[in-house]
């Protein structure tokens, strides 16, 4: 039997993320392709988030995500992220994040990486990846419409015009004007193709928008009119929170992972707790990857991902290894200093 090994530790920086990430949006799209099947295959642990909250500061929180993932990808781990809205009123972003990587062997962790890039990075290449799937069959959506303005607004933009989308028009809506202003600049510095409009009404953006992306920091839901949705958009429903049970229960939806969509007061949990049943969930993305499920064309269908910590760990093995193969890692010589047993 071969002795067992501590692997090195490695501390990877956010500025060491972005480098390995950067232009890498179809790679990482099939990565979490991958990731999504090897889930709905079962192999994979995803257990519940943890939600630490603070009595004094009730719209933060700190999540645990725990996570194990098997096949090619094998690699357990750990994100540990917050979420402070009240950041975003001194222009700092919402969320921080690291991940710890762990050898499914000994245990040992062997990588403590930033993972504020590596989250957003995960969430937005899982909405292009739903954005292209679940328009396959209806028309192409052409208008894309943007509420919430922040990160993640920013990197879904990347990932879905790093994969091949092109719009007519780009739509913004934020209740900061600065805010909408701020992605405006982005998207004219990006190159983006086609006009740029900022919506003063949330209801003029949506009635615009064939693909809509919900990337706000909503708490409850302030969108209820499912009457604005009559033209039956395509709506990437990332930050979970924002429609009223009524709209989701006249669409189409389809979730990352059900039990864990549907709890923790999301739109899709209100839903559940207003009708007693789960019967308004048409299947997970992963059903319609597989065939198992059937994308409507005469419906609004929206996409409601909690996240996957599977994601997280499948995204950061990925930087890992990348950085592992330029030798850039960053070795913390003597990390694990007790490795006798006895001594």
């Amino acid at each position: 039997m071969t002795a067992a090994v501590a692997p090195p530790f490695t501390v990877v920086s956010g500025e060491q993320v972005q480098r390995a990430l950067h232009g890498r949006e179809r790679e990482i799209g099939e990565l979490v392709e991958a990731v999504y099947r090897l889930h709905g295959a079962g192999d994979s642990v995803n257990p519940p988030s943890y939600f630490l909250r603070f009595p004094d500061r009730p719209s933060a929180r700190i999540i645990a995500l725990p996570a194990s993932l098997g096949g090619p990808l094998r690699v357990d781990g750990l994100k540990w992220i917050s979420s402070f809205p009240e950041n975003t009123k001194s222009g700092l972003p919402r969320a921080s994040a690291v991940l710890i990587l762990n050898d499914p062997d000994t245990g040992y962790p062997f990588a403590c990486l930033e993972s504020s890039v590596i989250s957003a990075t995960r969430t937005a290449s899982s909405a292009a990846l739903a954005a292209d799937r679940l328009s396959r069959g209806r028309s192409r959506p052409l208008r894309v419409g943007f509420v919430g303005t922040g990160l993640i607004a920013r990197y879904i933009h990347t990932h879905l015009t790093g994969t091949g989308w092109e719009f007519e028009e780009t739509g913004v809506h934020d209740l900061s004007a600065d805010s909408a202003a701020g992605f405006s600049g982005y998207l004219e510095r990006s190159g983006a193709k086609g006009r740029i409009t900022v919506y003063d009404s949330p209801e003029d953006l949506v009635r615009s928008s064939d693909l809509l992306v919900f990337a706000t920091v909503a708490g409850a839901p302030h969108i209820h009119e499912p009457k604005w949705f009559d033209h039956h958009p395509l709506v990437l429903h990332v930050s979970l929170r924002d429609l009223a049970p009524e709209i989701l229960l006249t669409s189409a939806n389809f979730v990352d992972d059900v039990e864990h969509c549907l709890k923790a007061e999301t739109s899709p949990h209100l839903a559940e707790q207003l009708t007693g049943s789960r019967d308004f969930i048409d299947g997970t993305l992963n059903d319609v990857l597989t065939g198992q499920a059937t994308v409507p064309t005469d419906r609004t269908v929206v996409f409601s991902p909690f996240g996957l910590g599977v994601l997280d760990l499948a995204v950061g093995r990925f930087v890992h290894d990348e950085l592992a193969r330029r030798g850039e890692l960053h070795v913390v010589d003597g990390f694990f200093n007790e490795l006798r047993r006895y001594g």
